[in-house]
């Protein structure tokens, strides 16, 4: 038997589409400063006191960037900024919800960091 679908059941479909979009251009924003080398040098400076890699380390951090730029976004990820979204209706971030976006960078970076 095929179940009615619901104005509310679309709306809430919808706005879990548009929030994962908003999630999805975030991340895909910040992925691409990472790989300008310059801003990758100073984060790395600057949160883990690395001050220079090499060039193939480099080049593989750059590719697996390029990698999680085309990826879908991981909704368990980023489960908590979709909860407040839904919860509150906005969009807006939180200081703890954007380090999910830095970590989810970092957890590509310290691959090759400290290999």
């Amino acid at each position: 038997m095929k179940q009615q679908t619901t104005m509310e059941d679309t709306t809430l479909r919808h706005d879990a589409v548009d929030i994962i979009d908003v999630i999805r251009k975030l991340r895909n924003d910040l992925i691409k400063d990472f790989l300008d080398e310059r801003n990758m040098i100073v984060y790395l400076s600057q949160q883990f006191r690395i001050m220079e890699l090499s060039h193939v380390k480099l080049e593989f951090i750059k590719s697996e960037l390029k990698q999680l730029l085309i990826a879908p976004v991981d909704t368990t990820w980023y489960k908590p900024i979709i909860d407040d979204f839904h919860r509150t209706g906005s969009a807006a971030l939180t200081e703890g919800n954007e380090k999910l976006f830095y970590k989810e960078i970092e957890e590509v970076l310290k691959r090759y960091l400290f290999s």
